[in-house]
């Protein structure tokens, strides 16, 4: 299956729809931004069986690991908005200082208008429909532009939005880097993107043309230190957990291990069992691991297998774009499988005596969109202090972008800008200053030719 391109004609005519849609305020009332947030709850739960099925076919994901992962997310972020949407819309009263008085302050939030979504191919539900909850929580248009590499979810998702939302407001467009490039070229109020950081930097730069703003969320190689202290069963299963997970395709995956080097042989051993127990004995049998996405990124990924020795898995087969989850010891850091984002469920490692080494290794490289620490609660928080991501945690791995209440983005190379819960409400909304002042007295210290400006100075 492949996905048409949608014309530059077309995008150009939903793009000027959208605007005079929005400009005729019809996306401001509380009312409206309820009634469509309460559609897209419902035209998820309608199509939730074709949803998996899509996964299944693009990704070979299962329903359980889809609703985990994807549903499941979006449901709980509509929900969160709905129960708090009006309190958010409150203007918020601000101090208002004695040199202005009698004026009060308040901000008010202003939906920053058209909105461009621009999502990948890994998590094709949730990355595009995250965003949109907090695009129509916030009161603005969308064209959205699902990825062509998982053409049958693609599908689905632009069918639901089309029979859901009018094209005014909610759009998807369809097609490849061309279509991309159409999309850029155009105005927008604010561009959302999730994908590369090499991709995100055209982005930024098309946005820049039109000083428009931008939320990158990025990727990067996310480190996972595992310490002298840790607890390595529970250490090795969750790392586990996290790299097989959609095949290690997912941008906050453990990219790879700095690990005590009195550990190491522990951690294989603990590795290979976890593996076992969430996968069988048979990994490529499991119907909850998945497969590459296409042929280019199973030669891209197998390739790193000969950049450090195995020690763990190592089978692939190129006819199910299937790689087994593979440790890779004695890797030297200027491999290729330690420049590049993995994007893969390959795991290499490298060894440290002292907490300083890992923290210096970190640095030295571009600031991850996660960092992973297992071992002392204490220690874990020094690392955090002396290092800079996106998001981490401590005895665990991916779970912070699980809680709708923190908020989600990278830093650096690896994104700008947060959203999730309330952060997306406020990445489509500016905040805009309001002084109303009073006409019943007018002071005529604050005019020319400045009258006792001696007393001026002191309450100023």
């Amino acid at each position: 299956m492949t996905t048409e391109n949608t014309s530059e004609e077309k995008i150009t005519e939903i793009v000027s729809l959208q605007n005079a849609f929005f400009h005729k305020g019809n996306t401001l009332s509380n009312e409206f931004r309820k009634e469509m947030l309460l559609r897209l709850q419902k035209a998820i739960s309608d199509r939730e069986e074709r949803i998996y099925e899509a996964l299944w076919t693009d990704l070979h994901k299962s329903k359980e690991e889809a609703y985990l992962t994807e549903i499941s997310i979006v449901q709980s972020e509509v929900k969160n908005h709905l129960h708090h949407l009006s309190s958010w819309l409150k203007p918020q009263r601000r101090h208002t200082p004695l040199k202005m008085m009698p004026a009060s302050s308040r901000i008010i939030k202003e939906p920053l208008g058209c909105a461009l979504i621009i999502s990948p191919w890994n998590y094709p539900v949730q990355l595009l429909l995250n965003p949109l909850v907090g695009c129509i929580s916030a009161g603005c248009c969308a064209i959205m532009k699902p990825s062509p590499y998982v053409p049958h979810v693609s599908a689905v998702i632009g069918e639901m939005i089309r029979e859901t939302f009018d094209e005014q407001h909610i759009a998807v467009v369809q097609g490849d880097r061309v279509v991309n490039a159409q999309l850029l070229n155009q105005r927008f109020d604010i561009i959302f993107f999730t994908g590369s950081p090499t991709l995100g930097r055209k982005v930024m730069e098309a946005a820049a043309k039109h000083l428009t703003p931008v939320i990158l969320e990025l990727g990067g190689k996310s480190p996972c230190i595992v310490d002298e202290e840790a607890n390595i069963k529970v250490a090795a299963r969750r790392v586990a957990w996290g790299k097989t997970l959609n095949a290690g395709q997912t941008c906050v995956a453990p990219d790879y291990l700095l690990i005590h080097e009195s550990q190491e042989e522990n951690f294989i051993l603990e590795f290979g069992n976890a593996i076992r127990q969430l996968h069988g004995n048979r990994v490529q049998e499991s119907r909850h691991y998945g497969r590459m996405v296409s042929d280019k990124a199973f030669d891209r990924v197998a390739a790193y297998l000969h950049d450090g020795t195995i020690v763990s898995g190592g089978h692939t087969d190129r006819n199910d774009r299937y790689i087994e989850p593979t440790l890779l010891t004695n890797v030297p850091k200027e491999a290729l499988v330690m420049q590049e984002e993995i994007f893969g469920p390959i795991l290499p490692m490298i060894k440290f005596s002292e907490t300083e080494e890992a923290i210096q290794f970190i640095n030295k490289r571009e600031k991850p969109l996660a960092l992973y620490y297992f071992g002392k609660k204490k220690k874990g928080e020094d690392i955090l202090r002396f290092t800079s991501s996106g998001g981490a945690c401590i005895n665990d791995v991916i779970m912070h972008l699980a809680n709708e209440d923190v908020p989600f983005g990278g830093v650096g190379n690896s994104g700008m800008g947060k959203y999730h819960g309330k952060e997306s409400f406020n990445a489509f909304s500016h905040d805009k200053a309001v002084i109303q002042t009073p006409i019943y007295i007018d002071l005529s210290f604050r005019y020319m030719p400045y009258k006792a400006f001696r007393w001026i100075k002191k309450l100023l």
